[in-house]
């Protein structure tokens, strides 16, 4: 038997949720909702019965409810239901559904046909499994638009954190040369690579390995990428922002998200200590992404 947990995800606590929960080593969950009411998400969180009793699971909610602090918000009300033995993974892909992005991409659950109106959009098949997104979240839908706008026709594209590689799979339908990639999340490695094999591309278009700054070094082999993404959390691209220069070619860029529009002040004047210029914002809600090129 399985405990399910059912609870309002506002879209500021999203991105929060999600990270702290793979902290916990908790990789059961998903989030439900519909492209056509993007704002209104339901987070759902499976645990397996004899391993969580009332007093581990108040421990949990207690945990996750500092998250809304930063955006004033009160701590949505959960539900536990008690759910048999079921295959979880089908409960939550009964929640996906076909999603725009842009004007020319569509991510696709893996499972399902390409809906008859969006037959000229670049399908993009997902199935990131229980830990990583579909695009739906403001940071990746910023990635995802920033590289429709400037397409990276023949670049090299480094992926920082790819999660479920959704931004490197785009970036290949958009026209880049090679995508190399790293996490430092075994299940996101996992995910990525089983959406390469969805999409039909070879490891030689997307390379993935576990790690960071230095993996992408070695993965790059000398070369500097045309272009870095980096959707990860805002301290996080602080702590790895040192490393950049290593990555991105002189006359290169890179797109970073995961951060709140509150944070970018801050994070600029770090880039700016490393030599970085911010050449664009773009902002969703509360979320931003900040295009950065050498000065």
């Amino acid at each position: 038997m399985w405990w399910r947990l059912s609870m309002p995800c506002p879209p500021e606590l999203e991105e929060s949720l999600v990270w702290k929960l793979n902290d916990l080593g908790l990789h059961r969950f998903a989030v439900q909702h519909s492209p056509d009411t993007p704002h209104q998400k339901t987070l759902l969180v499976w645990l397996p019965q004899p391993e969580w009793p009332v007093a581990e699971r108040e421990q949990l909610l207690a945990s996750l409810e500092p998250l809304s602090q930063p955006f004033g918000l009160a701590f949505p009300s959960g539900v536990w239901d008690e759910v048999a033995d079921e295959d979880w993974s089908l409960s939550w892909k009964q929640h996906w559904q076909p999603d725009p992005v842009g004007q020319r991409l569509l991510i696709l659950p893996a499972w399902l046909d390409v809906p008859s109106e969006h037959a000229d959009r670049l399908v993009i098949r997902m199935d990131p499994g229980s830990a990583f997104g579909t695009g739906s979240h403001p940071t990746t839908r910023l990635c995802l638009e920033a590289l429709e706008a400037n397409p990276p026709q023949d670049l090299l594209v480094a992926d920082l954190g790819c999660g479920s590689g959704v931004l490197g799979l785009a970036s290949l339908s958009l026209g880049a040369d090679a995508v190399l990639a790293a996490d430092t999340d075994s299940l996101a490695i996992r995910a990525t690579a089983g959406n390469r094999s969805l999409n039909h591309c070879s490891e030689k278009r997307l390379e993935v390995a576990l790690g960071s700054v230095e993996t992408l070094q070695a993965l790059l082999a000398g070369r500097r990428a045309d272009l870095l993404l980096c959707n990860i959390l805002a301290p996080v691209i602080e702590a790895l922002s040192p490393g950049f220069e290593s990555l991105i070619a002189p006359q290169g860029r890179a797109l970073l998200s995961g951060l709140l529009v509150d944070q970018a002040p801050r994070l600029k004047e770090v880039l700016a200590t490393h030599g970085w210029q911010v050449t664009q914002e773009l902002a969703q809600g509360r979320w931003g992404l900040l295009e950065i090129r050498h000065t």
